[in-house]
């Protein structure tokens, strides 16, 4: 299955202003290109890239005074398959997971484990471990979060998304996360593009996407707490510990959003 994706986005500052941003796609989805997926600015800038501690391929720019426009759009081959699910993988041992992976069980900015510790061993630890207690917290979440654009909030963290029962992708993703770490499974934060996919045409504009996954059998699995099924067409851009580590762009000065366009769709042969 062949995926074009790509984004428009517009940054207005009012003095030269530097910036981090996550918008390639991850290394792990290079070799699925068809084109090449290149940022393009509307003005002289010049950028250059790095890899964050992540794995992930970050972008830095001084963005000059005034509207800034980036840009991007590439095709992509994909499976075409849902999203696997691990229902035999095993859980492991705390000692037996690789160092590397030891800090998706911690705490972060936006995934306050120490508020919810003990909610979820009163809520979760009866089920047996592995697959069955992640699927426990995934029915949760995704009926505990009532999904709204219009209660999107960048300062609420898991322990609020429980609290307010409402929010967006983002919200979805932290809670289960936080939970899963809570019960002493791995979980990092996932960003990227899903579009609409074998599944029902949705006319609301399009936005990056969150999803999670998740360290089983010696792997990472994806999860998703918003949408609870496997979904198709997934483009990974960056995980992390939370929405701090994979901010699409992190400014150090004044700068606002002033156009978002997002697009994800099938190309269909012929």
């Amino acid at each position: 299955m062949k995926i074009r994706a790509g984004f428009t986005l517009g940054y207005e500052c009012p003095q030269p202003t530097s910036m981090l941003l996550v918008l390639n796609i991850h290394p792990s989805r290079r070799i699925d290109l068809l084109t090449d997926q290149i940022l393009t600015f509307d003005r002289p800038i010049e950028a250059w890239g790095y890899t964050d501690s992540f794995g992930n391929a970050c972008t830095r720019i001084v963005a000059p005074p005034g509207l800034t426009t980036i840009s991007s759009e590439f095709e992509i081959y994909d499976s075409g398959q849902p999203d696997l699910v691990p229902v035999n993988a095993i859980q492991h041992d705390i000692k037996d997971l690789p160092d590397d992976v030891l800090v998706f069980l911690l705490g972060s900015r936006y995934c306050d484990t120490d508020r919810l510790s003990d909610f979820a061993w009163a809520q979760f630890s009866a089920t047996p471990p592995g697959w069955p207690r992640i699927a426990a917290i995934l029915d949760f979440v995704h009926n505990h979060i009532t999904f709204d654009y219009q209660k999107a909030d960048v300062l609420r963290t898991a322990h609020g998304g429980f609290t307010d029962k409402t929010g967006v992708c983002r919200d979805f993703a932290h809670l289960a996360i936080t939970l899963c770490r809570c019960m002493n499974i791995p979980a990092r934060y996932c960003t990227g593009y899903l579009g609409d996919i074998g599944v029902p045409f949705n006319p609301d504009p399009m936005d990056f996407n969150a999803w999670f996954e998740v360290y089983l059998g010696g792997h990472w699995h994806t999860v998703d707490a918003r949408h609870n099924t496997p979904r198709i067409g997934r483009i990974l851009m960056a995980t992390g510990r939370d929405a701090t580590d994979v901010a699409i762009s992190t400014s150090f000065g004044p700068s606002v959003l002033s156009r978002f366009e997002v697009h994800t769709e099938e190309v269909r042969a012929g």
